[in-house]
């Protein structure tokens, strides 16, 4: 994974990546001294690459671009559209300098059929990727696959089934993207996720049991940094927690409530705590 160190998810400030706020995100993560932004690309084509690469250069961040398909380019039923969709985030990607494409860029975020996952599903997964990651390459991109809850997805849910799905594609540049809260209610116990998915794991979400703060609710983090520490995890630590969510975001979530009181909040007292958590097991 081309990024290391500390890093934030946007939606901290916006889902909305315009050069408005664009400018307010890549501020503060400057302030806060993180590493890399994570940049949620909604809508791929609207981004200006230009400005947000030069943005980007000038406060000396690096950046992981994140998705989840929208319906119209389920790749699991609509695998045309899926890659369509891929070749202008890939492209977008690339352009305004990130390191990797990462999240469900497999699937929807609230795709659910209410019956298991199909090998026809996955076979037109497998064949979306495919492509996409050898476009990925060409530009010097990765890709990355995160699992995500039952709720949101009924694909890939677990570690195991996200190596599963990159050792079908057979990419070298497909990685796996953990993520801590899906983690706490599809692994049976963090460490057993992560050990699952230690061939291929290069990138973790730091997010809170109720995607607030961290640090105030039930993720056992020692348990996490442990582990993380035990396979020389030495890829992207990003924390995410949602405080501007436009409705159909919240919906595909199911985020229906405030999950921290402010941004002052989650990055005054989460943010530190990571920190302290990622120093004291020599992750950072």
């Amino acid at each position: 994974m081309p990024v290391s160190g500390f890093g934030v998810h946007t939606s901290m400030w916006a889902m909305d990546w315009q050069p408005a706020s664009a400018e307010i995100a890549v501020a503060a993560a400057k302030r806060h001294g993180l590493d890399f932004v994570e940049i949620a690309m909604m809508n791929p084509a609207s981004v200006d690459a230009a400005h947000t690469r030069a943005l980007l250069e000038n406060n000396g961040l690096e950046a992981v671009c994140s998705l989840g398909l929208p319906e119209r380019a389920w790749a699991s039923v609509r695998p045309e559209a899926a890659t369509a969709f891929l070749e202008v985030a890939i492209d977008k990607a690339a352009a305004l300098g990130a390191k990797a494409l990462s999240g469900v860029i497999y699937g929807g975020i609230g795709e659910r059929t209410g019956l298991p996952p199909t090998e026809a599903e996955y076979d037109n997964i497998t064949r979306v990727m495919a492509g996409a990651a050898r476009r990925a390459r060409s530009l010097g991109l990765s890709l990355g696959i995160e699992p995500v809850n039952r709720y949101e997805n009924h694909l890939i849910n677990t570690g195991w089934q996200g190596v599963a799905m990159i050792e079908r594609i057979g990419a070298e540049n497909v990685f796996l993207h953990l993520d801590t809260y899906h983690m706490n209610i599809e692994e049976k116990g963090a460490a057993n996720g992560i050990l699952a998915a230690r061939e291929h794991l290069r990138y973790i979400h730091l997010s809170e049991s109720d995607r607030g703060t961290p640090g105030y609710g039930t993720c056992d983090w020692d348990e996490i940094f442990a582990t993380l520490a035990a396979i020389g995890f030495s890829g992207g630590l990003a924390m995410e927690s949602f405080i501007n969510m436009p409705p159909e975001v919240a919906y595909g979530l199911a985020v229906w409530r405030p999950v921290a009181e402010s941004e002052e909040e989650v990055m005054g007292k989460g943010l530190p705590f990571l920190r302290n958590k990622a120093e004291q097991y020599r992750l950072i």
